[in-house]
């Protein structure tokens, strides 16, 4: 084996006086320029080591990430084609699902493929474990072109490169997984490399996988997807980079140098994890190294293992969202523990929602994004750090606690309407706002609201409802109201919210018996006028940009001039809407205000309703505390990972998914893994405190962590074994039992 060191690289290039043959993407058409056919890994020029920083050397530091931090401008990139399709950024967001069929019964697995195109995906992807399989993929691409179906199919590969080779003959795409494909060993044992040259001695075997199928796609002018996966990167990727994005950057890196030695090109990269946020910043990291590499592939877009219902779409919206809002993304698939088909709404909105931001095809969304104000933006994207507010400190003379308005790790502000608190209603309204009860009088749970907005107060006579009101107040909830309507109707110890520019104006003056001050930003406040936000120590700040400006930019702005002046108050996102659906809601809360809080940006949510009414108080609450988990900033459920089933998965994923969730979604802190099979590995556990795999059929394996401690469970006995394990690491509680409807009159 030889290494090139970086000065041998550097002095070839500069011989050459060719260094774009290096870092650009090799063209088929160019013959000058080409790459050396590679027989063997010294026969590779690979990509210089980032760990050694021989990279940085020979190329230069990272740079950007997307295309523009100030306007939404998709990230160039060549087009890549599968079957009659294209991918890349002169084309539009392709949409894609998988089959959840059985690949072997070729006709159930047609009629469910032709009902995903009808719905109006543009490929769907089959499982193919071995020859049956690849053999039952060719029978369903005839069976499909028989009957008028040209979409294109992607066959779904691990650890196996021979099967991968004979289904290329048969289907437009071939993913293939880094991590198994050639190295499926999942023994992580220790193992120390001691230079450079020790970690990359297994890349033989890495060639003698990889080079005929991408001979074969070559040949076949097929489609690859180089598709690495948070759970289920290579013990050697693991024991050198750990599990990070930066090791799912470089295992893909890897494999895509053995393409272009073969001037391949034809092919996309994915970076999917479970966690949002692991997501989001290996997918920014990739970006930022194609950038410095001038290389140009598109990219997949996905989050593995999002679960069902709104939280999935939730998760899939702040991942898939948040890359799409820079314009990084040219393919999406939104993985959910449900039928294909209804995976087609939230992966197509998602692409509505990407496309209605560019700036060079809607002038609305380049005059919103022009008119943000001018701002440096100096966000890290390659690690994570969130900015945390200071709580207020309660003062001596003050009546009730300030410092539980908030919650130190996100806080969910509900809307509430006068009419709710009267003497009938209010029980009800204690129960939506996630209060428990005792003889009537209410207090706070893990999951209540902080705090409660109110656009306008019961009158001062009516006493049932300024009772329900100061009931609140007195466990620490906060009531926050327009100072306008405090003014007219005064409420003891309530929030006063004014807008910044007002509050500048009247040096933060407080209306009549309210306790403290919150200012509103709506993003064409001066640099100034922002900065004044230190001197009036308000409470919390309501982030409400303006219609008239780009939500994700003008917050952004407002961020970065907290930073620049050491701004410490937290900031709710006020979110208004106008949704009608319980989906839609959820993918515009993940794209919208999911975007800015995978950047550490934003201490709380506050969701209201413009116009009519469509969910209730309990609903938006949940939803609020959702967003929240999903940005990995408050737990207040159990938190599911759960695959979206495939033809590989051993039980019927969506029914026992609901068992689990049925018996075990009580349990804040905890988080089970639901995997039909167990192709990923334990790695797919990396997020997890207990794992429920399928491995036989009818035989579940169960895990804590990334071991095994429990296997060959029957199907039937598996749920009643899990939550045996739960409790045998003291990690259970007991459901608490509905609360009794209290007959006990009680006297305010």
């Amino acid at each position: 084996m030889v290494y090139i060191s970086p000065l041998a690289v550097a002095t070839a290039l500069a011989l050459a006086t060719n260094v774009d043959a290096f870092l650009a993407p090799q063209s088929s058409s160019s013959s000058a320029n080409q790459l050396r056919m590679a027989d063997g890994p010294s026969d590779i020029l690979w990509t210089p080591s980032w760990k050694t920083g021989e990279r940085d050397e020979v190329i230069g530091p990272l740079g950007k990430y997307c295309e523009d931090l100030y306007s939404v401008k998709r990230r160039p990139t060549r087009t890549v084609t599968c079957g009659p399709i294209k991918f890349g950024s002169d084309h539009p967001i392709v949409r894609q699902t998988m089959a959840t069929t059985d690949t072997a019964n070729v006709e159930a697995s047609i009629e469910q493929i032709m009902r995903c195109a009808d719905k109006g995906f543009d490929m769907v992807r089959i499982t193919v474990q071995g020859k049956r399989e690849a053999n039952a993929a060719a029978q369903i691409r005839e069976g499909l072109f028989k009957k008028g179906y040209d979409i294109p199919l992607c066959a779904d590969m691990h650890f196996q490169p021979k099967v991968a080779q004979l289904v290329a003959d048969a289907v437009e795409k071939i993913r293939i997984n880094p991590g198994n494909f050639a190295d499926g060993r999942k023994d992580f044992e220790d193992k120390v490399y001691e230079s450079e040259s020790d970690y990359i001695k297994d890349r033989e075997y890495l060639m003698e996988a990889m080079v005929p199928l991408v001979q074969t796609c070559k040949d076949l002018n097929r489609c690859m997807r180089i598709g690495t996966n948070h759970g289920s990167l290579s013990s050697r990727v693991l024991s050198y980079y750990g599990d990070t994005p930066r090791g799912m950057v470089e295992s893909a890196i890897e494999f895509a140098d053995i393409c272009r030695s073969q001037d391949y090109h034809n092919f996309v990269f994915s970076m999917k994890a479970s966690n949002p946020l692991v997501m989001v910043q290996s997918y920014r990291l990739l970006a930022s190294e194609m950038y410095r590499l001038d290389w140009d592939y598109p990219l997949h877009l996905g989050v593995t293992e999002a679960g069902e219902g709104e939280d999935g779409r939730m998760k899939s919206a702040v991942g898939i969202g948040t890359l799409l809002a820079d314009g990084l993304g040219d393919t999406v698939r939104v993985s959910l523990t449900e039928d294909p088909e209804f995976e087609y709404e939230p992966c197509n909105r998602l692409s509505e929602m990407a496309e209605s931001r560019l700036a060079a095809t809607h002038p609305e969304a380049a005059e919103r994004q022009k008119a943000v104000k001018k701002y440096v933006d100096t966000r890290d994207i390659f690690s994570f750090s969130r900015r945390i507010g200071d709580l207020p400190e309660k003062k001596e003379e003050e009546k009730v606690d300030v410092g539980l308005f908030l919650n130190p790790n996100g806080s969910v502000i509900s809307t509430v309407l006068p009419k709710m608190l009267s003497q009938d209603s209010a029980p009800y309204l204690y129960k939506e706002l996630g209060f428990k009860t005792a003889v009537g009088m209410p207090f706070k749970d893990i999951a209540t609201s902080d705090s409660i907005f109110m656009r306008t107060l019961p009158k001062q006579d009516d006493a049932n409802a300024r009772t329900a009101l100061r009931r609140m107040m007195e466990v620490g909830t906060g009531v926050i109201v327009p100072a306008k309507e405090l003014e007219e109707n005064p409420l003891e110890n309530a929030v006063a919210l004014v807008s910044l520019t007002e509050a500048v104006e009247s040096n933060g003056k407080l209306p009549e018996g309210a306790i403290r001050l919150a200012v509103e930003i709506d993003g064409n406040e001066s640099d100034d006028v922002i900065a004044k936000v230190k001197d009036l120590d308000p409470v919390m700040v309501f982030i409400s940009v303006a219609d008239n400006l780009s939500q994700l930019h003008s917050a952004r702005r407002i961020f970065e001039i907290f930073k620049t002046n050491d701004i410490k108050t937290p900031a709710i996102h006020h979110y208004k809407t106008t949704a009608g659906e319980s989906n839609e809601l959820a993918l515009e809360l993940g794209t919208k205000v999911g975007s800015l809080l995978t950047d550490g940006n934003g201490d709380g949510i506050l969701i209201e309703q413009v116009g009519e009414t469509n969910f209730s108080v309990d609903f938006l609450r949940n939803t609020g505390f959702s967003l929240l988990q999903g940005c990995r900033m408050r737990n207040t459920k159990t938190e599911f990972v759960s695959c979206p089933s495939c033809g590989r998965t051993l039980f019927d994923l969506q029914e026992t998914t609901a068992d689990i969730m049925d018996a075990t979604g009580h349990l804040p802190g905890v988080t089970v893994a639901v995997m039909g099979c167990i192709v990923n590995g334990p790695g797919e556990m990396a997020d997890a405190d207990f794992g429920y795999v399928g491995t036989l059929p009818g035989k579940v394996d169960l895990y804590y962590g990334k071991e095994v401690v429990r296997k060959s469970i029957k199907n039937e006995e598996a749920v009643d074994e899990l939550v045996a394990l739960i409790k045998s690491y003291g990690m259970w509680k007991d459901k608490e039992e509905e609360e009794a409807e209290e007959e006990v009159a009680v006297v305010a």
